[in-house]
């Protein structure tokens, strides 16, 4: 397993560089296996470089409707919400990239009442993407992991505190995050530490604290140690 951190100047620069590594890595995934499955997450962060996804030349070096799309988590709330980390990315990436798949979008339907049967199924959804069969199968490895990571150091909704950050088995589970963010659904940390690669996208002077901890190896974030673990940072969130 290795770590690597890159300081970059700020935002944009950041965004920049994430954009460029999600292109990279989607494109070696599609040339070594036919298909690149990619997570995506919440937060503001991600919004800077979706634009940059969708502009030439990046848009055309990658072709879209050979991408299987993820989510590291999800708010319990129907996907029309503001708030729904589907909505989010649909409405500023996903639906202006060219030949995506509708069957190739896979989201977590938190908003359904079993919200402990919803993680079931979307482990069973996951499965079924990397074509596995059995309630035995092996843990499968997303290429890209496109991860963030809160005030807090939490990163998907692996929040300090909570009871999925113990959870060895299971790919995806509800969680109670407390506070006023509530229920969550989440991937955890056997599945993300199983993707071939994690890319944490970092920025403000708000994850100072929060990033320097995490280097230290004591937030929920720091114990996301995938195969290859890059984090992309502005010089404010390194301080």
């Amino acid at each position: 397993m290795t770590r690597r951190v890159v300081v970059l100047p700020d935002p944009a620069a950041v965004a920049a560089a994430t954009a460029d590594r999600v292109v990279a890595t989607v494109r070696n995934a599609i040339r070594r296996r036919g298909v690149c499955r990619l997570v995506l997450s919440g937060g503001a962060t991600p919004l800077l470089a979706y634009p940059l996804l969708l502009a030439p030349p990046r848009v055309d070096a990658v072709d879209w409707s050979s991408v299987e799309f993820f989510w590291a988590d999800e708010r319990a709330v129907p996907p029309t919400y503001l708030d729904s980390n589907y909505n989010a990315a649909l409405g500023v990436f996903l639906s202006d990239l060219p030949g995506v798949r509708l069957s190739a979008v896979h989201r977590m339907e938190a908003e359904r009442g079993d919200l402990d049967a919803a993680a079931a199924d979307y482990q069973a959804e996951i499965a079924r993407a990397f074509g596995l069969r059995g309630a035995d199968a092996a843990i499968p490895a997303f290429d890209l992991a496109w991860l963030g990571m809160g005030r807090d150091g939490h990163t998907a909704s692996l929040f300090p505190g909570s009871a999925a950050l113990g959870e060895r088995r299971r790919w995806a589970v509800a969680n109670w995050t407390g506070g006023a963010a509530g229920w969550r659904m989440t991937l955890t940390y056997p599945i993300l530490n199983a993707a071939r690669e994690v890319l944490f996208q970092v920025c403000g002077p708000d994850k100072r604290d929060a990033l320097a901890a995490t280097l230290r190896g004591e937030t929920p974030a720091a114990r996301v140690r995938a195969r290859r673990t890059l984090w992309l940072v502005d010089r404010e969130a390194a301080g």
